[in-house]
């Protein structure tokens, strides 16, 4: 059972931001309105030339390697800061779509308690060169 959860969890993880990241890409599913703080926020990301491909480059790159069910732990680690930031972005500027975040969060949590020994020895006491 678990581990039809765990299945699930990943490859529905990674549609959404290969999707979306995609999207932020390649532009083929319109945006929602969004409140104006929002909107000033994307158009300064838009101005610096650079900063969409460095936030959706991740996301398609850590949803494949979910869809993939290659490198999971990995993925989850690419897309740990990209969903802080999506969580603190409808915190703070979008609130309308909070909800959505907060489930995201839940998988990722979800998925990074499942591939936890993964993650062991990056919180071990003992440094090795």
């Amino acid at each position: 059972m678990m581990r039809t959860v765990v299945i699930v969890a990943r490859i529905l993880l990674g549609l959404v931001f290969l999707v979306f990241g995609l999207n932020g890409l390649l532009h083929f599913m319109p945006n929602p309105p969004e409140p104006l703080p929002a909107v000033a926020f994307f158009g300064a990301l838009a101005q610096t030339g650079y900063m969409f491909a460095l936030i959706f480059g991740p996301q398609v790159i850590g949803g494949a390697l979910l869809v993939l069910g290659v490198a999971v732990p990995f993925a989850l680690v690419i897309l740990a800061p990209v969903i802080v930031n999506i969580v603190a972005f409808h915190v703070f500027l979008s609130p309308a779509l909070l909800p959505m975040a907060i489930v995201v969060a839940a998988i990722e949590a979800i998925l990074a308690w499942h591939y936890r020994a993964a993650f062991a020895p990056l919180f071990g006491a003992a440094s090795r060169p």
